[in-house]
């Protein structure tokens, strides 16, 4: 009997990391102490931490301890030291012997757990992991967003792009693209939503997500995340995942890009599956990957327009001349949102910008 524990009492014995002690852990807490009039809380150590999940703890030991034994429905606290996986608190949980293990509904280890409760005569006790008032929250999502970028990069595409869908990889096809700024955050979105220019990829990142198997979800290609995330002028291999070919700062496009909005939204899956010259998009990528290559921006350009002639065939709107361009196409599938425009000089951009109220000026941007 636990000491200060009088007898014919109730007592729950819950165990785990909670390594970042959230809501959803204090309302667990909570109905697991309802379910008598004794709750132990066995946290997994330190070493156990990273024996078991390789990841290192939050907080030292004797600080978790002194956190967990600070709330009002925790009666104990005791520290798994077990090396069984899922098991290490049995040593306390042996010794202790209470009348009721209580778990969520997702625990990974209920088979072990309950032969160790019948050992002692306990039961075995499920409780919901996340009860309606609370949003669905763990440790793993606390921690991606603590690690998350606080901005991120959109991108623009010049070549290969649909080369990245992987039903539609071809073996030697490349898709050429460049992350951008002005950079957006979670709190500050400056561009239209819905506009080809990676957008998803970069929410993504932002929220703790890598992001590219979100976007394969969707039926459409991992460019954008790829992209997002590596930063840079790249060059990727056309295939099922992302491969990165060659990587350049991009600044040989500084002062040289610009964005025009076209006045309405796009929605990529809906586009991914329409009839499309992929020889053409093939043929553009392979240019677009030759000119980064050669740092040449000239040749950028003549690449950006074999995929905006492919554009164009497939029956999107002409896009307006302009003084100084050396090439011009959609961004992402097209039929709307942004389109990217190659100056052959900073003046000449900057002067399209100065002249259109839906333009506005990019850079290349490398982390």
């Amino acid at each position: 009997m636990p000491m200060g524990l009088p007898d014919q009492k109730v007592h729950v014995f819950v165990s785990g990391c909670y390594d970042i002690l959230h809501a959803g852990h204090v309302e667990f807490f909570s109905q697991a102490r309802s379910l008598g009039d004794f709750l132990t809380v066995c946290f997994a150590s330190r070493q156990v931490l990273w024996d078991h999940k390789q990841r290192e703890s939050s907080l030292p030991d004797e600080h978790k301890k002194a956190l967990l034994e600070s709330m009002r429905m925790v009666d104990q606290v005791v520290i798994g030291t077990g090396t069984e996986l899922g098991l290490d608190f049995k040593g306390e949980f042996l010794r202790l012997r209470p009348d009721i293990l209580a778990v969520t509904t997702d625990d990974q280890y209920g088979p072990v757990k309950r032969q160790l409760c019948e050992q002692v005569g306990a039961r075995y006790h499920i409780l919901e992991k996340t009860p309606p008032k609370f949003e669905p929250i763990s440790t793993s999502q606390i921690v991606r967003y603590i690690q998350a970028p606080k901005t991120a990069p959109l991108r623009v595409d010049f070549g290969g792009g649909w080369l990245d869908v992987p039903r539609f990889a071809r073996p030697d096809g490349y898709i050429v693209n460049c992350a951008i700024s002005p950079l957006v955050s979670l709190r500050q979105w400056s561009y239209e939503r819905q506009s080809g220019l990676g957008g998803s990829g970069a929410w993504a990142l932002l929220n703790g997500h890598h992001g590219v198997d979100s976007e394969l979800e969707l039926g459409v290609g991992w460019q954008d995340p790829a992209v997002v995330h590596e930063t840079g002028l790249c060059v990727w291999r056309s295939g099922p995942r992302p491969t990165l070919d060659f990587k350049r700062h991009g600044d040989l496009l500084r002062g040289r890009m610009a964005l025009l909005w076209t006045g309405k939204p796009h929605d990529t899956p809906s586009l991914a599956d329409q009839s499309r010259n992929l020889d053409l998009v093939q043929q553009a990528g392979a240019m677009a990957r030759q000119a980064v290559l050669d740092a040449d921006v000239e040749q950028l350009g003549k690449a950006i327009d074999v995929s905006y002639q492919m554009q164009l065939d497939e029956g999107m709107d002409k896009l307006p001349d302009v003084d100084g361009m050396i090439g011009r196409k959609y961004c992402g599938s097209g039929w709307g949102g942004y389109a990217v425009y190659l100056f052959d000089s900073e003046s000449a951009r900057d002067q399209f910008v100065a002249g259109c109220d839906q333009a506005r000026a990019i850079e290349p941007y490398t982390r």
